[in-house]
């Protein structure tokens, strides 16, 4: 079975995040998820547009950005000239008022459109711009914290996502408090991808190639 994994860098060690990045490269990690908070949409500051660019430099692995900020497309091109092609953004539809212009943006600059669905909002509202993206992140906690409790009902929104993916043509992706049991539920349904924080990846105490064999090896 084959599903990637994602580091969630704002629970990584700050004070030597070269060697995380490496660590982490050398551990068979997909792609690096960059989780930016303005301190408005969200109740919360997390990564910083330096953070982001010092590990798009350093690493070749895909980024994975997830905006949690007000209106992004008034701020969308700043991100975009420190990613490069093929990489992610996700986008909250309900920070914007034309969310299909800044998805639109994303486009344009060869990267990968995608939208980030907080438990709040439901299927339904996002429906059309189903139709533009390619990624849909999941998020099983409400957005701003890492450590949270997962939210149940959010499983049946995942089941409804999984319905329309092959037909609307977008993979979706799981965030927040992905456990094992999480994985092994939701992987073998079609989740394409997960994020993992504290609650499988950082601060086990072991190298990181051991945890994430033992995760696509599902040895739990």
């Amino acid at each position: 079975m084959q599903f990637e994994l994602m580091a969630s860098m704002m629970c990584a060690n700050y004070g030597n995040l070269e060697k995380e990045v490496k660590e982490l490269e050398e551990g068979g990690i997909d792609s690096f998820h960059i989780d930016i908070m303005d301190g408005r949409y969200v109740p919360n500051y997390a990564m910083s547009l330096n953070d982001l660019s010092y590990i798009a430099r350093t690493t070749t692995k895909p980024m994975d950005v997830h905006l949690m900020i007000e209106h992004p497309n008034n701020r969308i091109g700043l991100f975009l000239r420190n990613l490069r092609k093929g990489d992610t953004i996700y986008i909250h539809p309900e920070a914007e008022y034309h969310p299909s212009t800044t998805l639109q943006s994303i486009i344009d600059a060869d990267m990968v459109p995608g939208i980030a669905i907080n438990p709040g909002t439901s299927v339904e509202t996002v429906m059309e711009m189903l139709r533009i993206v390619k990624k849909v992140l999941v998020m099983s906690v409400n957005p701003g914290n890492a450590g949270q409790m997962y939210l149940p009902y959010v499983g049946k929104k995942i089941t409804r996502l999984l319905s329309l993916k092959e037909d609307m043509d977008f993979e979706i992706y799981w965030d927040g408090a992905c456990t094992a049991e999480k994985i092994v539920e939701f992987a073998p349904k079609g989740v394409k991808g997960f994020v993992l924080g504290t609650s499988l990846l950082f601060g086990k105490k072991r190298p990181y190639i051991e945890t994430l064999t033992d995760i696509r090896e599902m040895r739990f």
